[in-house]
């Protein structure tokens, strides 16, 4: 299923000295010619994620994994 999976939707991991990050990435960016403009474009989204993240309660379960 994982095969299908990755043959639908293209992956990238992200990774700084604090987060290691992998996304499956749903949408078609391929209708944007320019590449500086899809850039832009999945960087806006990935951004418009985080913040939707960041307003869950999943997220603060998630960061409540560092309590005592």
């Amino acid at each position: 299923m994982d095969d299908f999976i990755d043959a639908l939707y293209p992956e990238i991991t992200l990774e700084t000295d604090d987060i290691i990050m992998s996304i499956a990435v749903k949408k078609d960016y391929s209708q944007i010619k320019d590449l500086d403009k899809r850039k832009e474009e999945f960087i806006k989204d990935l951004e418009d994620f985080i913040k939707e993240f960041s307003e869950t309660p999943e997220s603060r379960d998630f960061v409540s994994y560092f309590d005592d």
